[in-house]
């Protein structure tokens, strides 16, 4: 697993040799279940926020894809404004996802993405600016995309060697969203959008040095066969937040899809 911003840190993978006990699992699945009803709705939709809420007006008929021109930009917008945000990532690692949202997103959306265009200047509540900015860079369409997250952290028991030795540590979780959109630059109308959200945790001693366990990141739901030990204790809350969000993409890929379809079969029905 690659991932953005840490590509050049010995970053540790790997699977755990056995399994939970059965007692163990079955506790694991029912906290997973329940907080898993929390991820659904953490943290809370900012698309709205950016492109105005007249663009995701629901009842419009979904404007057509220009005959004339189909180009577009890619804006990636980082939002930490939300009560209780979670820090963004680091800008290395949003840079990379950026280049690699617009590989991923160039077979699905119907519209040629040219470019990345920096999100300098975009303010939540000013969804005039998107357009504003897709029309200074020549396009006739931007792909929105917002990242967002939540944490929290509490105290926990950590177990060294399974159960033979316990130590005082940290649990965090992290909720990551990301929402994508296709907005027309010259009406404003969002022709379709989609989200996906993941949530990982990290476990961390309250203090530094057991390097052979600690910190880890598990991915959640439960996948008790893999882990991740991030290359510094102090970078670890950084990793967290990064392993999050690429499985917050995998969901938005796989969520794109009927989207796409729909807005393709509406044009085709205008068309006939």
């Amino acid at each position: 697993m690659r991932l953005w911003g840490l590509n050049n840190q010995p970053s540790v993978y790997a699977k755990a040799p056995g399994g939970f006990s059965p007692w163990l699992l079955s506790v694991a699945l029912l906290l997973s279940g329940l907080l898993s009803a929390c991820a659904a709705t953490t943290p809370p939709s900012r698309l709205a926020d950016y492109v105005g809420k007249d663009a995701l007006r629901e009842g419009l008929p979904p404007a057509p894809l220009s005959a004339t021109g189909r180009k577009a930009g890619l804006v990636l917008i980082a939002d930490a404004t939300a009560p209780g945000a979670a820090p963004a990532m680091p800008d290395e690692a949003l840079a990379q996802m950026a280049e690699r949202l617009q590989e991923q997103f160039k077979p699905v959306f119907p519209v040629s993405i040219d470019k990345i265009v920096p999100a300098e200047g975009i303010a939540v509540g000013d969804g005039a600016r998107l357009r504003e900015l897709g029309k200074q860079q020549g396009l006739d369409y931007l792909v929105v995309a917002v990242t967002s997250s939540t944490e929290e952290e509490y105290p926990v028991t950590l177990f060294l060697g399974w159960v033979t030795h316990a130590q005082p540590g940290l649990r965090r979780d992290n909720w990551s969203l990301i929402e994508a959109a296709l907005l027309d630059v010259q009406s404003g109308q969002v022709l379709f959008r989609a989200e996906g959200r993941a949530w990982a945790t990290l476990d961390r001693p309250t203090a530094p040095g057991i390097n052979q366990w600690y910190p880890v990141i598990w991915k959640r739901p439960l996948d008790p066969n893999w882990r991740w030990w991030p290359p510094t204790y102090e970078g670890a809350p950084h990793t967290l937040r990064i392993i999050a969000m690429q499985e917050a993409v995998k969901g938005l890929m796989q969520n794109l899809k009927e989207p796409v379809r729909q807005y393709q079969s509406s044009q085709v029905s205008v068309a006939q």
